[in-house]
């Protein structure tokens, strides 16, 4: 997993409230067993034509999505089934965190695992933002994992929770296996004293 500390990026701004992972990633995709290329079927039905062509109204089609590694979304974010695939796909098109009101608990669970930060903020803060990329698209956002905080462009910083185990993974840059297996020296030398006894 992909080491997260502080990012800097443009924003992707999806005014959709009750995003679920099936307009995120529609099942016909949940075949594959890897995650390589699922950044490419990324809300492929609002995405693309029927003929596979790209819509070029849709906003994951403009130039000023290139690049970008934010995306700002509408209120409960990742509803519905518990797919990793939605993950994959957000992360496969190159985001590394998601800006809610609120997230589906598994979904959030989901992110966190892989390297995706899903971060709440409070509805004053959502609309400001929603306003604020509609007016300037090309605003860039801070998002600093150590202090929790996304830097907005006046000068404010905004809080968002993350709990303290998910906190250390994404700084670290290792997944849950990861954590474990960086104590692996311990872990031999109470398997060694267990032989002793």
């Amino acid at each position: 997993m992909a080491q997260f500390t502080t990012l800097s990026s443009q924003v992707v701004s999806l005014p959709i409230n009750d995003i679920d992972t099936d307009q995120i990633i529609p099942a016909r995709y949940l075949k594959a067993t890897d995650k390589s290329g699922m950044g490419d079927h990324l809300f492929a039905d609002w995405r693309y034509t029927s003929d596979g062509s790209p819509k070029p109204d849709f906003v994951l089609n403009k130039p000023e999505a290139r690049g970008a590694q934010i995306l700002l979304a509408g209120n409960n974010f990742g509803c519905g089934s518990s797919r990793e695939h939605a993950i994959w796909a957000l992360a496969g098109f190159g985001f590394r965190a998601v800006i809610s009101t609120s997230f589906a608990d598994i979904f959030r669970n989901n992110a966190l695992k892989n390297g995706l930060i899903p971060i709440t903020v409070d509805a004053e803060t959502h609309r400001e933002l929603f306003d604020l990329f509609a007016e300037v698209p090309e605003t860039e956002l801070t998002i600093d994992l150590p202090t929790q905080t996304v830097h907005l462009p006046d000068g404010r910083r905004v809080p968002f929770p993350i709990d303290s185990f998910s906190k250390d993974c994404l700084l670290r840059g290792v997944d849950e296996l990861g954590y474990l297996l960086s104590f692996e020296k311990q872990i031999a030398e109470y398997e060694a004293r267990l032989v002793d006894f």
